[in-house]
């Protein structure tokens, strides 16, 4: 299935939370001499007009990363990173164009880090080689675009050489195997490199496989894992939509939760679009303490009643390396 674009997307209130942890993610990696590799298992198209048809047709920008755009003094310092890093901190009337998790991951590396894309759709993979093109200064095989599935493709790349890496992984969902091949996936790329970092991204949508998803995610043996979930609104009523997001860590930075715990409230706040706006944030230690998975939604402001969420192989065809 390819019908989704997410350029009708870019910028929302979820790319919100899955670029503020994926930046802070990238800074923690930074941190350390030794080289690392960067895994993008659905890359889409790189970056992204916020002037174009699709994004003013969705508007979707503007009560999400537009809406914090321009802020400064009182963001807590995970939300004013991410708004550094993908432009967000001039005025939203000057933002143009907003980049995916590629381009955050482009900013960031060093020399001697690498870069795996890959993408299927057919329009998106050849609008993201052509961004990759016209972008200057990439040095020479950093980068490398593949032309095949992501969640095949994480088997053929680990463990990278220097045994350090990160793997963001946030299919669209549009298609219901998702759901069971995410975690088959992970299986598998855990087998092989069971120290790396996975960022995995999903929707808070009524469906089971969204649930069962979750479920499955903090059932991994043997897994260090942070949980934080963002709705802004309370589920539609025909149980149509997304109502809001989730970013599951495997192996997080240590200075993650912190900072989650620090920027939520004031996202759910701040993006909140009814009384329902909330947040939940859980790691592998308090399900192993307490004995079950089940994390209270906290309000997007304070006094109200916490209430449970409502829906929480080998590589194939690659082009050349850009140059």
């Amino acid at each position: 299935m390819h019908s989704y674009r997410h350029g009708f997307h870019a910028a929302n209130h979820a790319d919100v939370l899955k670029h503020a942890v994926f930046v802070h993610i990238l800074d923690y990696f930074n941190k350390k001499d030794t080289p690392y590799r960067v895994i993008d298992t659905h890359a889409g198209a790189g970056v992204y007009d916020l002037h174009d048809e699709w994004a003013a047709h969705s508007n979707e920008a503007a009560q999400g990363g537009l809406k914090l755009a321009g802020r400064a003094g009182d963001t807590p310092s995970l939300v004013q990173r991410y708004l550094e890093a993908t432009g967000l901190q001039q005025p939203d009337a000057a933002v143009r164009s907003y980049p995916g998790s590629p381009w955050l991951a482009l900013d960031a590396l060093r020399p001697g880090d690498q870069l795996h894309l890959f993408e299927t759709h057919p329009t998106e993979i050849e609008v993201l080689s052509g961004n990759l093109r016209r972008r200057r200064g990439i040095p020479p095989r950093q980068v490398s675009l593949h032309a095949s599935d992501g969640f095949d493709g994480i088997k053929g790349l680990l463990p990278p050489p220097s045994r350090r890496g990160i793997v963001i992984i946030d299919p669209s969902y549009e298609d219901k195997n998702d759901y069971k091949r995410l975690p088959k996936a992970l299986e598998e790329g855990l087998k092989r490199f069971a120290t790396g970092c996975y960022a995995i991204w999903h929707p808070l949508v009524q469906r089971r496989e969204a649930d069962n998803l979750v479920r499955s995610l903090q059932k991994l043996p043997d897994c260090e894992w942070l949980h934080a979930t963002l709705s802004v609104s309370a589920p539609s009523p025909d149980g149509f939509g997304m109502h809001g997001s989730g970013m599951f860590i495997i192996n997080p930075p240590w200075t993650l939760r912190q900072a989650l715990a620090d920027a939520l409230p004031w996202l759910a706040r701040q993006l909140g679009q009814d009384a329902k706006a909330g947040y939940t944030l859980r790691g592998s230690e308090e399900m192993r303490t307490k004995g079950h998975s089940g994390a209270e939604r906290k309000p997007a402001a304070p006094g109200g009643a916490q209430r449970r969420p409502a829906g929480a192989g080998n590589q194939k065809k690659r082009s050349p390396s850009f140059r």
